[in-house]
């Protein structure tokens, strides 16, 4: 079996090369960026995420070199950097796509389609999960709860919300986004590239148009769990049946009883199972 001179290298021990530098000039960019972002921390090294998010608007994804210039402007280690960048998945660590697309498939939305969204998406793109289209526009997968289930299916583009999706509406979703064709998000700010989404993380202005006054709501099946919580209870549904007109329904005040479950309120053997009777307890000692 040959060996390369890059392995032979590792093996003797000698240290890897470092990573190329940025250009002048964009170091310079990044360095008043930095100074700026750290200065809204009493301890610099606070500062790392959202450098990280910085180095990531610069090139897509970060880099060796984007991890030296944290590591070199805060005075950290490179383990340091990696260590962090390597933990949270929404720093990308090889090049990817102008529109991340993230198909939640957790419980609810896969028991809702999402599961479905994700299989024809990587057929019709031609793409398995993480992988990027060649013309260098979409990233596909499968991601985490996103805390929006009541709108489940959800995809998610840059981390923008598009809810209640189907395999038609989404694989319409992403030919847009490949063809330049404007795309809303359901809810939130106005889509924006990936790299435009990582400067805004990292602390500077959004400046989209109509981002500010971008507002979303939660969906009906939390806003009842709300009023559930708060206490407030809303009258039972009555279906009627066809051609009857419907009856006024008497408002009803359930009793404690009647919110208990069957874990609430065990029942004694004989009556949750009569053919198999419980007995009295024996006493101590019998």
């Amino acid at each position: 079996m040959t060996t390369s001179s890059s392995e032979r290298g590792v093996s003797l021990g000698m240290p890897h090369l470092p990573p190329p530098a940025y250009p002048d000039d964009v170091r310079a960019r990044l360095e008043t960026d930095a100074r700026e972002i750290i200065a809204r921390y009493p301890d610099s090294r606070s500062a790392l995420l959202p450098l990280l998010h910085l180095v990531q608007a610069q090139e897509g994804h970060v880099t060796r070199t984007g991890m030296q210039f944290c590591a070199d402007t805060l005075g950290l280690t490179t383990a340091e950097v990696t260590a962090v960048a390597t933990f949270y998945s929404m720093y990308r660590r090889r090049p990817s796509g102008d529109y991340q697309v993230g198909v939640c498939t957790n419980t609810l939305c896969a028991v809702m389609g999402g599961d479905a969204i994700f299989e024809e998406l990587q057929e019709h793109l031609g793409i398995g999960n993480g992988e990027t289209t060649d013309d260098g526009k979409v990233t596909l997968e499968h991601i985490e709860c996103n805390a929006a289930c009541d709108f489940a299916p959800v995809v998610m583009v840059n981390w923008e919300f598009f809810d209640n999706q189907d395999p038609r509406s989404a694989k319409r979703l992403v030919d847009d986004l490949r063809a330049g064709r404007p795309v809303s998000p359901t809810r939130g700010a106005p889509l924006c590239t990936f790299k435009e989404t990582a400067r805004i993380l990292a602390g500077f202005p959004d400046e989209r148009d109509g981002a500010v006054e971008a507002t979303g709501s939660a969906g009906p099946p939390s806003l009842a769990g709300l009023k559930l919580a708060k206490g407030e209870t809303a009258p039972a549904r009555v279906v009627h049946p066809r051609g009857e007109a419907p009856r006024e329904t008497p408002p009803h005040d359930p009793s404690p009883a009647e919110h208990l479950s069957s874990h609430d309120a065990p029942q004694d053997t004989s009556a949750s199972d009569p053919t198999h009777p419980a007995g009295p307890a024996a006493e101590e000692g019998e």
